[in-house]
């Protein structure tokens, strides 16, 4: 292989700032979709666990819808297609009128996406709970909102926190997709670095690496969580 290697391209501007721009855009994209995510997915996951059929079936075609839909296919269809759906105003607005069309739809889309896979995370943690301590907190004279509030939500949200991690980073991953509508993140970035320098390899490498230390941050700052917060009997102490 003759290929140049020259690691100082990443030190050279503009490469140097448009690294760092990409990867402030994905933390960006990853982040407030993951609020968006946590929200929603809370808010499904309780409801596929009430006793009423209504919000059950409501809360699972939700996750049915969003998590069997392909996240590339999902994105196009947020972009391209929702505004199309919409009064013609609405539509212009989505499409030319936002600030950042393509940003903050790539923030939702990542969002009700992951939200169906938190909603699955929130639902199997307040199943793991034992019937009995809501029979007793109801016995006690709690209602149904007070038992969740109180008992069943901080409990589920301490045995889930592996597979919420997981999300997470999947969230993190995922929005290198996002250059599939426009947003010049992290790998859109690394994409710009090698058709302007030839030096892909180092581009890429850079990116890898900027992936790698955040999964890394993440990882421990959740594995401490965990040991924090962890509840003997329960499934995240049967993982240790």
């Amino acid at each position: 292989m003759n290929y140049r290697w020259d690691w100082g391209v990443l030190l050279r501007e503009p490469y140097f700032d448009w690294i760092w721009q990409g990867f402030g855009w994905t933390c960006a994209v990853a982040i407030l979709a993951w609020v968006i995510a946590l929200v929603l997915g809370s808010v499904i996951g309780v409801m596929r666990t009430m006793p009423h059929p209504l919000p059950r079936a409501i809360g699972a075609a939700y996750v049915e819808l969003f998590r069997n839909i392909p996240l590339l296919v999902q994105l196009f269809l947020w972009y391209f297609v929702v505004p199309e759906l919409l009064p013609r105003d609405a539509g212009m607005f989505l499409k030319r009128g936002m600030p950042m069309p393509e940003f903050w739809t790539a923030v939702v889309c990542l969002g009700f996406y992951t939200g169906a896979r938190v909603a699955e995370q929130v639902r199997s943690g307040i199943g793991a709970i034992r019937a009995g301590q809501r029979q007793a907190a109801l016995a006690i004279g709690l209602t149904q909102v007070q038992v969740y509030r109180h008992i069943l939500i901080p409990v589920a949200y301490r045995i889930i926190i592996p597979p919420l991690t997981n999300d997470f980073l999947g969230v993190f991953k995922n929005s290198s997709l996002a250059l599939t509508i426009g947003v010049i993140e992290l790998t859109a970035r690394s994409r710009q670095i090698e058709e302007y320098t030839f030096q892909g390899f180092e581009a890429f490498t850079a990116a890898t690496v900027l992936y790698s230390a955040v999964t890394v941050i993440v990882l421990t700052l959740m594995h401490v969580t965990e040991k924090r917060t962890r509840i003997p009997g329960m499934i995240a102490l049967e993982a240790k």
